[in-house]
């Protein structure tokens, strides 16, 4: 008789960096997308994977903000944790951090499933910023890691399929404006957790759906797909499909042949079993299968060049395991979306179980072999029971809760009216960053802003910018419309609304910030600096008449004078530049990332060898973007001399360009990337 499964709360401890605050600027620029397709390739691809690489690709983090205030000093700190376990295996979910499973443990064979990072250390590789590395993470929204990933989600027991418990997560994603649910249970006696996914429309329209489970693995393994093809992609940005095992003289299948950073995104068979798994040299590791419905698999690997190993030293402690990254997803490739019809949903089941079978040999026996191994440890059939199973178990509403996630679902729920059963969105939830939009969902108009803060989050869907063209037109109001009408391309209209709340704004920063950033976008790079200039003064000026030092404040501070610099030095205005360093607070310019904007301003003002101590000094820049190649590029600009290896995040041969095709760049001032 096996231990009945149990879910309890738990603290899990570790170095962790603080995740600071988020960047109070909407992020207008649009995200430069590391996912184009050479044309070249493209009248190679399948016409299913064509229609979805062209399907509505994001083009904005709106209405989700940057999260890039977090450092790279750790401490210990607890971590609330809720656990899943039966005698045989153990599952720590992690729901205030995009509800990731950080340890997935084998209890008879002692052994963890997953690559567990031994600190929580954000870096700058989510679609918004702040994420990081190990576990079992459920990517949603679109193209890169989620803009959940750092956090809370909704959590409560549920009754599972077999009588006992289940942990349901939920969240509604706001890049998509979707709700979905995750639920985890252990049969009594199973060695396999079953995870049932849900994505539901509730519009009255198509939306595009992205999904993939990303699983980290120690990447001195073999991993093994029923694939004798894979799209590969990679640093160069092309596309094209790869025999598997070997390809360009290496067996790509083991992580630690490869050089350089790469996807591979296998071509599984129509009517083959869906699996990847990750096995060691002495055939132990992890296994993963789901229903049909999750198509894709893939690999990615960091590789063995200087760079990779400079990334995986930057995302956990130097000298611990690295690791590489097995996935699975709706599509093909993390270059496309799906079309969910509108008012309709789609699902599946996964499980992930230890597996026990030979890697090593010619590849179809090998596949041969593992695939018969885990038909045995859990037979196609279960799975496709298991589903329908837990399809019976998906509407039922929750129970004890166990975690509060946001309150942006309970704000769409009242707006809409919606019925969502499984997963509430209760009034509850909502916080203060909902009230300005309660407000104008209730009376009409937002609130008179108080000046203790800076402006809310901009809601950008249809329905809400409705409601901010009928509302009053006071200058938050149009400063509001107007990043709605950015975000939904209007941009000439979007200018004329930041202009008309301008006349009469007590606090002007806001609405000039965002003008200057037209401005540079419109090839306006003199007007720009003029507008930052006068943003920036605005702001100190508040400051200086002594209002709120609250925590955003300084984050205001940052960010705006980081975007007046940048703008000033591209327009060649050194001088102004400075003027405006030396008004941040001493605890901004000390953060890595202003370290080396002060190397750039040293060296715009022809001060190279005080440049060149900034390096010498040392800094780490905590938000660097993977594909950001300024710190090399300056470096070079500054001397001849190689770049020291602790710079050295360069990861192709060139020495130059993004590594992570999974990765998007958010524009430079939000979160800097160079892809």
């Amino acid at each position: 008789m096996g231990t009945v499964t149990t879910i309890r709360r738990e603290v899990l401890t570790l170095p962790a960096a603080s995740l600071g605050t988020d960047n109070p600027l909407p992020p207008l620029r649009p995200l430069d997308e590391a996912h184009r397709i050479d044309e070249r390739d493209r009248a190679a691809l399948p016409r299913d994977m064509a229609r979805q690489v062209d399907y509505e690709p994001l083009r904005s983090l709106l209405p989700v903000q940057v999260r890039d205030g977090y450092g790279r000093r750790r401490e210990p700190r607890g971590l609330d944790a809720l656990v899943i376990e039966n005698d045989r295996l153990r599952a720590t979910v992690l729901p205030s951090l995009g509800g990731r499973i950080a340890s997935l443990f084998h209890k008879p064979t002692g052994r963890e499933l997953l690559y567990t990072n031994p600190v929580f250390q954000p870096a700058n590789f989510a679609l918004n910023g702040a994420w990081f590395s190990g576990g079992i993470e459920w990517n949603i929204g679109a193209t890169g890691h989620t803009t959940l990933s750092c956090s809370p989600v909704h959590a409560a027991r549920v009754p599972a399929p077999d009588g006992g418990e289940m942990l349901r997560l939920w969240e509604w994603e706001r890049l998509r404006d979707l709700p979905f649910q995750v639920d985890l249970w252990l049969p009594d006696g199973s060695d396999f957790l079953r995870v049932g996914v849900r994505i539901r429309n509730p519009h009255e329209r198509p939306v595009p759906v992205y999904w993939w489970s990303n699983i980290a693995v120690p990447e001195d393994l073999r991993v093994l797909a029923p694939a004798e093809e894979a799209w590969h992609f990679g640093y160069e940005r092309r596309l094209r499909r790869v025999p598997v095992p070997r390809y360009d003289g290496a067996d790509r299948t083991y992580p630690l042949d490869s050089t350089y950073a790469a996807d591979y995104f296998y071509e599984v068979p129509d009517g083959r079993r869906r699996w990847i798994a990750a096995l060691d040299a002495h055939g132990h590791g992890l296994v993963q299968t789901s229903t049909d419905v999750l198509r894709g698999r893939k690999l990615f690997v960091w590789g063995t060049g200087p760079g990779g190993r400079r990334w995986q030293e930057w995302l956990t402690e130097p000298g611990t395991r690295g690791y590489c990254e097995i996935q699975a997803g709706l599509a093909r490739t993390q270059l496309e979306h799906v079309k969910l019809e509108a008012e309709s949903e789609v699902s599946w089941l996964e499980a992930y179980g230890p597996l026990d079978a030979a890697p090593e040999g010619e590849w179809h026996t090998v596949l041969r072999g593992a695939q018969e191994r885990l038909e045995t440890a859990l037979p196609r059939a279960d799975v496709d029971a298991a589903y329908a199973a837990w399809r019976s178990r998906a509407d039922d509403e929750p129970g004890e809760s166990l975690a509060t996630g946001s309150g942006w679902g309970a704000l769409e729920v009242l707006r809409a009216g919606w019925k969502l059963p499984g997963t509430p969105f209760d009034e509850s939830t909502l916080q203060d960053e909902q009230a300005p939009w309660l407000h104008l969902l209730r009376a009409g108009s937002l609130p008179e802003p108080d000046g203790s803060r800076p402006p809310a989050p901009t809601l950008v869907a249809r329905p809400w910018r409705d409601m901010l063209e009928t509302a009053p037109a006071t200058p938050d109001t149009e400063y509001h419309l107007g990043v709605a009408q950015w975000h939904a391309g209007d941009l000439a209209q979007a200018v004329r609304s930041w202009e008309r709340g301008l006349k009469g704004a007590a606090e002007r920063w806001p609405l000039l910030r965002c003008l200057a950033l037209a401005d540079q976008e419109g090839g306006h790079p003199e007007r720009a600096a003029d507008r930052y200039t006068e943003a920036f003064g605005d702001l100190c000026g508040r400051r200086d008449a002594g209002g709120d030092e609250g925590d955003a404040w300084p984050a205001v501070m940052a960010a705006l004078g980081r975007e007046a610099i940048e703008a000033l030095l591209a327009a060649g205005r050194a001088a102004h530049a400075r003027s405006v360093w030396e008004r941040l607070p001493d605890a901004v310019r000390a953060r890595g990332r202003f370290r080396l904007i002060e190397a750039e301003l040293l060296a715009a003002e022809g001060r190279r060898a005080e440049a060149r101590a900034v390096y010498d000094d040392g800094f780490e820049v905590a938000d660097l973007r993977e594909g950001d190649e300024r710190i090399g590029r300056l470096w070079a600009r500054l001397t001849g001399e190689p770049l020291p290896a602790r710079h050295d995040f360069r990861m192709r041969p060139d020495g130059g360009g993004p590594a992570r095709p999974d990765t998007l760049t958010p524009a430079a001032g939000l979160s800097e990337g160079t892809a």
